[in-house]
């Protein structure tokens, strides 16, 4: 026969039941907003791509191996990120004597610092348009490189374009004679375009 003192410590340990499901519910919750917000790239779809100049005529080039782990939900900024990894050997700006120079000691230095790294994590809107500020690593030389991109998401999918400038001998690309910048100009302008799909 069940005591009525009993009845309170089982209402109680209900009520302590009902909490945790509670609980793990919203933190399931939670962990499936943060996976919807993830992305994976599509390589053949996206492009990174620069703008230089050399002898006062523009020239472009491109970065055809690169990855970027995608964080993004434009209704949860304080939580997006994006970690990017570009190969410095796939430099390719469709002329083999530029290329081979871009890859040496003097500039990108392939041999030495095979990975250029760009890390965002604080991010801005303004309507439609974001901006971000990252640190990027080259040459072992990190500095701060702000971007400013747009994002279109649609069924699972989405576009992510910006573009950033920076300035090559800030990270030392350029040394002995290519420190002139009358021969090649010290701002490059980069473009991105990535094609993304949900990681869930």
């Amino acid at each position: 026969m069940t005591s009525h003192r009993s009845l309170p410590v089982a209402r109680q340990r209900h009520r302590i039941a009902a909490r945790l499901v509670v609980g793990c519910a919203a933190g399931l919750a939670a962990m499936l907003a943060f996976a919807a917000a993830q992305w994976s790239m599509q390589p053949k779809e996206s492009k990174l791509t620069f703008v230089g100049e050399q002898a006062g005529a523009q020239f472009e080039g491109s970065f055809e191996k690169f990855t970027a782990d995608i964080t993004f939900d434009p209704k949860d900024l304080a939580h997006a990120r994006f970690d990017v990894k570009i190969d410095t050997a796939s430099v390719n700006t469709q002329d083999g004597e530029r290329d081979s120079t871009l890859k040496g000691a003097d500039l990108f230095d392939v041999k030495r610092f095979p990975t250029a790294h760009y890390v965002a994590d604080k991010f801005t809107a303004a309507g439609n348009k974001y901006s971000a500020t990252g640190r990027l690593t080259l040459r072992d030389v990190t500095k701060d490189v702000p971007i400013e991109f747009t994002f279109d998401s649609k069924d699972g999918a989405a576009w992510l374009k910006g573009t950033a400038k920076i300035k090559r001998l800030d990270f030392g690309v350029g040394q002995g004679e290519w420190k002139d910048t009358s021969t090649v100009g010290n701002d490059v302008q980069v473009r991105f375009a990535l094609r993304l799909k949900s990681a869930t």
